[in-house]
């Protein structure tokens, strides 16, 4: 791997992460933050996780237009130019799915390859990737070795958990570093914990401190309870990590990378209104509307009539109606 091709190599320190959230970090949410966070960041943004085998097995149902499974997907992955460096994350837990995903990733121009070692969701487990990879260490070390095979070059990177049923940092860390992954991000919870405890950062640097007992170049991204950047600078200082990946904290705030405080109301709606018209553009022939309602939520709170807009809102069924009713709102309260 070329240090040209490896773009977490000349990231600045401490560089900060999208994280890869499924149904919200869309191509149309991603395109929104792009807008207004850069260029102050996010530094890296990943990509929803997308199913290896769900791609190339072609056995997932089809959707409306009568298109496949794999259109579906594909579609998951689309980016534009204002997002990179981008990556593209993918589960699976069999290699030769993998390789291709990667090849893919290569072929559509991605900075970058994540392999996902971390999802708890039940349907992702039953094919024993995700968090499950945690308790199969030979498996998740062929599923680097593949993505490296197939990305033609690309960085190949990691998220996951301290453990499984319990944390297990000193024993799974070291496998994953002896197969050179570029990046590490530790979630600083386990798979048994899911969010229900606060993330424990001092695991974080735990995990620093292996990687630097073995003496390996890659790079570690905390993860975990980050409600802004500052959050997340104060912690990778405390930390000693290279970075930080923030998730939950950008419901509503697609400004999150760049604005210390939220804009002013008007403006606050006014791109709630532009995401959701292109979610309708870009992914409303195969995504259902509905998605859109945990964005309204985030968006619209903390502010006098939020409730009432709200339920109007959840109400919707496409952009031109929440556009509608928005308009109706700001007249009312100018």
């Amino acid at each position: 791997m070329s240090g040209a091709q490896n773009f977490w190599k000349g990231l600045r320190k401490p560089f900060f992460v999208l994280a890869p959230l499924a149904n919200v970090t869309d191509a149309a949410f991603r395109s929104i933050i792009a807008k207004y966070s850069k260029p102050v960041g996010p530094d890296v943004f990943f990509t929803e996780f997308v199913s290896a085998d769900g791609i190339f097995k072609g056995n997932l149902p089809r959707h409306a237009g009568g298109k496949t499974g794999r259109d579906v997907l594909i579609r998951d992955l689309q980016f534009s130019p204002a997002e990179k460096p981008v990556v593209a994350q993918f589960f699976t837990s069999d290699p030769t799915m993998m390789e291709r995903a990667a090849a893919l990733a290569a072929e559509m121009g991605f900075s970058g390859v994540d392999i996902n070692m971390g999802c708890p969701d039940r349907s992702v487990e039953k094919q024993d990737a995700g968090a499950k990879l945690i308790l199969n260490p030979e498996r998740a070390v062929e599923l680097i070795a593949a993505a490296k095979r197939g990305g033609a070059g690309l960085p190949v990177s990691v998220k996951t958990r301290l453990g499984y049923n319990k944390d297990v940092l000193d024993e799974w860390l070291p496998v994953l570093l002896r197969a050179e992954p570029a990046a590490v991000t530790i979630h600083a919870r386990t798979r048994k914990e899911m969010s229900k405890v606060p993330a424990r950062w001092e695991r974080v640097a735990r995990a620093v401190e292996i990687r630097n007992e073995l003496g390996a170049d890659t790079l570690i991204v905390g993860n975990g309870d980050l409600w802004g950047v500052e959050d997340a600078r104060a912690k990778v200082q405390e930390s000693g990590a290279d970075g930080a990946m923030l998730g939950r904290a950008i419901f509503g705030k697609p400004w999150l990378f760049k604005a210390s405080e939220n804009p002013p109301l008007t403006q606050r709606l006014h791109i709630l209104v532009e995401h959701t018209k292109l979610f309708e553009e870009i992914l409303g022939d195969i995504k259902n509307f509905a998605i859109m309602k945990k964005h309204f939520k985030a968006y619209v709170e903390g502010f006098d009539g939020a409730r009432e807009l709200r339920a109007r809102l959840m109400d919707t069924r496409s952009a031109a109606e929440v556009e509608q009713i928005v308009g109706e709102f700001l007249a009312n309260h100018p």
